[in-house]
């Protein structure tokens, strides 16, 4: 064997080693390697009239070499995911998993996070991610309900009870959902609610400190088409009063007609780090009006809302550095923060009882939010 033939079958080996990991090769696998060494060998030596400057060929080994290369480049390529950045992660997978899950794997989960519960009403708590009302696209609350009644009951043949949802929470919002057991409490309830007899406790983390740090919203809300390269709808103020030409008053408009009454008492609970913790009371139902009024009428929009941070155009929220630093995240993976509103808190009415007051637990991306920017949960007594 020449030294040629020698050369090449090392080579070939090599390449081997590289592409599949082998360390040594069969018979008829050193048969083909030196066929084609032999061939290289033969390829090597340059054709009688042919110019000795001819670009040199690439090496089998050069193109085994850049493949593992190719292979190893997407681990290098992801950046390690912060501590902020895998909860976000999880929080997006875990709710995505529960809208696709089957009814009775939701209705299991809901069971098992029941607050309260009587002869009337009942108390859950409701995941995020998860929608409240009937949606063809994914596995909603009102889908599984008929399921979970019957858990609750025992799993009864005969069972006969209902739930029904009293007053619904966005996807995008978790805590205390208030359930009715029948249509009369169903009706019963939602006169209540018309009369503010039914108490519902907000809390909030926004991107700025409300000034003053106490106080009470009445603006009415309308919504209002964006035009633009993305044109969308969404809500807006539309008060009842604006400042006069001179600048040293205010004078009253007329109100447009599909204006929603809207009153939101808030309070800030603690502040720092260009952020706050803000307990908001609902007094009126208009739709989205918490993130409206916080947004628009105090320029305090709640953190990771992408929809209210900007008016004229659909963009993800941007944040100051020093909240990205505190938050350990960057401005370009933003999109997805989720939204940071919690239905803390449900007083009404009892039949059994003078009241029923139900807290719901913070959750762990919130908890972490909390502790990143160094706000402080209010005591107990408060």
């Amino acid at each position: 064997m020449n030294n040629c033939t020698r050369t090449a079958s090392r080579e070939w080996r090599v390449i081997q080693n590289i592409v599949f990991g082998q360390r040594d090769t069969c018979r008829p696998c050193q048969a083909a390697a030196r066929f084609l060494s032999r061939g290289q060998a033969t390829a090597a030596k340059p054709a009688s009239g042919t110019h000795t400057e001819e670009k040199p060929r690439l090496r089998a080994i050069d193109l085994a070499r850049k493949v593992q290369q190719e292979k190893a480049k997407p681990s290098q390529i992801e950046p390690p995911m912060s501590a902020q950045q895998r909860i976000v992660t999880d929080l997006k997978r875990f709710s995505l998993q529960l809208q696709n899950v089957h009814p009775n794997v939701l209705a299991k989960h809901l069971h098992r996070s029941v607050l309260y519960k009587d002869k009337d009403v009942v108390i859950i708590n409701k995941p995020y991610g998860v929608p409240v009302r009937e949606d063809p696209k994914v596995t909603s609350i009102t889908t599984v309900l008929p399921v979970l009644s019957k858990m609750m009951d025992g799993m009864k043949v005969k069972s006969d009870s209902q739930l029904f949802p009293c007053l619904g929470l966005e996807k995008e919002t978790p805590g205390a959902l208030l359930l009715a057991r029948s249509e009369e409490v169903l009706e019963h309830l939602l006169n209540l609610h018309r009369n503010n007899q039914i108490q519902r406790k907000y809390w909030v983390i926004t991107v700025g400190v409300p000034v003053p740090s106490e106080g009470l919203i009445d603006i009415p809300v309308i919504e209002r088409a964006v035009t633009g390269s993305q044109p969308h709808y969404k809500m807006a103020l539309s008060p009842l009063f604006k400042m006069n030409d001179a600048g040293d008053g205010v004078t009253k408009v007329r109100g447009h007609r599909q204006a929603h009454p809207a009153v939101t008492k808030y309070r800030v609970i603690d502040s720092r780090n260009g952020c706050s913790l803000v307990e908001l009371q609902p007094l009126t139902g208009a739709k989205h009006q918490m993130r409206v009024h916080m947004a628009y009428a105090l320029t305090c929009p709640f953190l990771g809302d992408h929809k209210y941070s900007h008016w004229s155009k659909l963009a993800p929220q941007k944040l100051p550095e020093r909240v990205l630093g505190k938050l350990g995240l960057e401005q370009s993976k933003i999109r997805y923060l989720p939204l940071h509103v919690l239905a803390r808190e449900v007083r009404l009415p009892g039949t059994s009882q003078d009241e029923i007051s139900v807290s719901c637990p913070l959750p762990k991306y919130f908890t972490q939010t909390l502790n990143r920017l160094q706000l402080t949960l209010p005591d107990k007594t408060d």
